[in-house]
């Protein structure tokens, strides 16, 4: 080894101890601890939750609900086949209406999706027939899918075609029909289906129902367009729509009717 090449041996080692030297001489940062979690980091304060009033009887109205039915006129309501008619159905001592049958059925004049619903109901005051020919009418929300009505009270019938049931579709969890000469209620919460831009299924509807208080219908899918014959579908995609009222024959009588969209 000559001696330009010890030279520069030599050199390169010590610029090595050098870099060493001066890398001992650089700190590690301290890691730095996340700040302490404080009460109001997870509070949110806007916007206010709106005020609603609720009513004073339970089942009636709480103050931001539309009123369709009240018991004195049918000013909310058509006729199902033909809107530019009003609703032929009878008003029964200022407090209820009754179907009239063979008159058909009656649509509000308003459409809705997503909403809440609360209706009462009972069977005609005399009490006929058995089990779909006895008090049978339906809630078609959306005009298209039916929440069943009937006198199911000691009234055997096909399970998913008993009151409260999504018509052919679900059975509701258990019968909480009343007598024939009492009134029920439903209360509904209903999510209208969602379809793709390009008219494709993106979500079914959805409905939670209480029947005299009772969870009958606990957030179910329904699986389409309820038809008396073949199986359920979503035909085409639709946007809001009217509530319904069937006339199925019988003197099925409604009072206290209201919505809110949700």
């Amino acid at each position: 080894m000559n001696s330009k090449t010890i030279f520069l041996f030599l050199l390169a080692i010590s610029f090595s101890l050098q870099i060493g030297a001066q890398n001992k001489h650089i700190s590690t940062p301290p890691e730095v601890s996340p700040m302490p979690m404080k009460a109001e980091m997870t509070e949110i304060w806007e916007p206010e939750v709106s005020v609603v009033t609720p009513a004073k009887t339970l089942g009636d109205a709480p103050s931001d609900a539309i009123i369709l039915f009240d018991g004195t006129n049918l000013d909310q309501w058509v006729k199902q086949k033909d809107n530019a008619q009003p609703a032929p159905w009878k008003i029964v001592d200022n407090n209820h209406m009754e179907v009239v049958p063979g008159s058909g059925g009656i649509s509000t004049k308003m459409k809705f999706g997503d909403c809440q619903i609360h209706i009462e109901f009972s069977a005609p005051d005399v009490v006929e027939g058995s089990s779909q020919g006895r008090g049978n009418s339906g809630l078609f929300l959306q005009n298209r899918y039916e929440l069943q009505i009937l006198d199911s009270y000691n009234n055997r019938t096909y399970r998913n075609g008993q009151a409260a049931s999504i018509y052919k579709d679900h059975a509701p969890l258990v019968n909480a029909m009343r007598g024939p000469l009492e009134w029920n209620t439903y209360d509904v919460i209903y999510t209208a289906p969602r379809f793709k831009k390009d008219g494709r299924l993106d979500a079914k509807a959805r409905i939670t129902v209480l029947h005299n208080g009772v969870l009958v219908q606990n957030n179910v899918e329904i699986s389409g367009n309820t038809y008396y014959i073949g199986l359920h579908d979503y035909p085409s995609p639709h946007g809001d729509d009217v509530l319904s009222l069937q006339d199925h024959g019988n003197k099925t009588q409604f009072r206290n009717i209201w919505v809110r969209p949700l």
